[in-house]
């Protein structure tokens, strides 16, 4: 498990990432800072890469929520350490996401896994946390003057929350300047629509995927 240069070092780091073998990517994530690697080689070049493929992955039917989780879990640790370094270097990060679970609603393994994909996409993420009310939202999107919001929900009871949290952003006025995406297993793009969202998706890296696209979208709009 010697790393003989950067070229391997890297290379081990998207296997071992890719398979969530947390210890050894912790390793190999300060040996590569120790070797003289800065924090971007070792975030777009191999952890990164690495959680792509475990999206592709799971697109195909090769990976499921276990293997997405164990890995998700492997790079949330390189993440802890490579996170104050990146803010260090000024990386710039690509948009601001606040995401919360809905008032009514205690399931966070979904929500968690999409956090780490936008952190390692280079979004800045706010995480509220689980049972977070309409106007704890709308404090967040207003103090962090975030791009996006995320509402995950995993019981059909908790959705019309995100209708209830579109109203609140609206009556604030903020509806018009956030992206809203929901989630959540008993979700549906039909319903998304319905409640008004600009955008779903059905798995972490599709969440990811598209709030990057709602994003270019949106900029290409502003400066139109």
């Amino acid at each position: 498990m010697n790393p003989r240069s950067a070229e391997e070092l890297l290379g081990q780091l998207y296997d071992n990432t890719l398979t969530g073998n947390g210890p050894v990517v912790l390793d190999l994530t300060n040996a590569g800072l120790a070797m003289g690697l800065d924090p971007e080689t070792l975030l777009y070049q191999a952890l990164i890469p690495a959680l792509e493929e475990v999206g592709a992955r799971f697109e195909r039917g090769d990976f499921f929520v276990p293997e997405m989780l164990i890995a998700g879990k492997a790079m949330a640790g390189a993440l802890e350490i490579l996170r104050p370094l990146l803010a260090e270097t000024g990386a710039t990060t690509i948009g601001t996401i606040v995401m919360g679970t809905v008032k009514g609603d205690v399931h966070d393994i979904g929500k968690n896994l999409v956090n780490i994909m936008f952190e390692g996409a280079g979004f800045h993420v706010i995480d509220l946390g689980v049972q977070v009310a309409p106007e704890k939202f709308v404090d967040a999107v207003r103090e962090h003057q975030a791009d996006i919001v995320g509402f995950s929900a995993f019981l059909t009871t908790t959705m019309p929350m995100f209708k209830a949290n579109i109203n609140a952003l609206a009556k604030s006025g903020l509806r018009d300047q956030v992206i809203v995406m929901v989630g959540g297993a008993p979700v549906t793009q039909e319903y998304a629509d319905v409640v008004g969202a600009d955008g779903y998706a059905a798995d972490a890296s599709a969440a990811v995927v598209k709030a990057k696209e709602l994003l270019q979208r949106r900029r290409v709009g502003a400066h139109a």
